[in-house]
């Protein structure tokens, strides 16, 4: 509450606190960093993103029962987390977009929904939680933009083009009336809000259909959204005000994307490659 990180976040960090509370066997006012160094190196399986994620949830909570008085130190400070390389997301190409959207059956209020939900992911740069978590009276289709509830429940308001704003109009008219009482946009075949599940299926099925073979996910639509307007010429802190990026230093990794792009344009037709 006090950080007002996200559930997701919560129970991340929950997670990786039950992991070395398994591992640990003694009296946590006992713990020492040898022992959270030693938790670190037993996790063989996870990634280096992970051991990085499991070590900051750890300072976290000893740092708490350092405040509490429950500890005189935290063991965590001695500790050096794993070096991390800058993560350069998978993006889809134009055409792979166009090629996902288009492989939905349309024929249904569910196809209309997930082609809806797929035009508002790339055409909003919304993350998973925040497109299942659109509500109606948040879209103001007319005036062209939409207000997001992000993480730690900052507001934005996000611009919506023609394109995922006749998406959406044309699903809403669509969905069944006995669930208009439900004041979220996307809903499924029950009339409860869609999942973050539900949705990594659709883009995955979707993707499948289309013959697009990269390993997507529908954050997959939020990276390509960010690295088209910047390969388009957008301006980097107006595509940090509409992703939610608290530092421009989390945007600054599309900059690099498209840097690769150009690496890759230039390997395959420079007369001296």
């Amino acid at each position: 509450m006090e950080r007002a990180m996200s559930q997701n976040t919560v129970a991340s960090y929950c997670s990786d606190v039950g992991h070395f509370l398994d591992f640990f066997d003694g009296t946590l006012s006992d713990v020492s960093h040898e022992d959270v160094q030693m938790f670190l190196t037993s996790l063989t399986c996870s990634s280096k993103r992970s051991q990085a994620r499991m070590l900051s949830a750890l300072r976290s909570f000893f740092k708490w029962l350092v405040l509490e008085g429950l500890m005189k130190d935290n063991p965590c400070d001695k500790v050096e987390g794993p070096k991390l390389g800058r993560y350069l997301p998978d993006v889809l190409s134009v055409g792979e977009v166009t090629a996902i959207i288009d492989a939905v059956d349309t024929s249904t209020w569910l196809g209309l929904r997930d082609k809806a939900l797929l035009e508002t992911l790339y055409g909003c740069g919304l993350r998973v939680s925040e497109a299942v978590g659109l509500k109606i009276p948040l879209m103001y289709l007319d005036e062209g933009f939409i207000r997001i509830i992000g993480k730690g429940n900052k507001e934005r308001l996000v611009p919506v083009g023609e394109v995922a704003s006749d998406a959406l109009l044309k699903y809403l008219e669509e969905r069944p009336m006995e669930f208009s009482r439900s004041e979220y946009v996307f809903v499924n075949r029950y009339g409860t809000p869609l999942s973050r599940v539900s949705a990594f299926k659709t883009v995955k099925n979707m993707a499948l259909l289309a013959g697009v073979r990269k390993n997507i996910s529908p954050h997959t639509f939020r990276h390509s959204f960010a690295t088209h307007l910047i390969e388009n010429g957008a301006d980097i802190r107006l595509v940090q005000e509409m992703l939610g990026h608290e530092s421009v230093s989390t945007t600054e990794i599309y900059t690099h994307i498209d840097t690769s792009t150009w690496h890759s344009v230039i390997a395959q037709h420079h007369p001296r490659r």
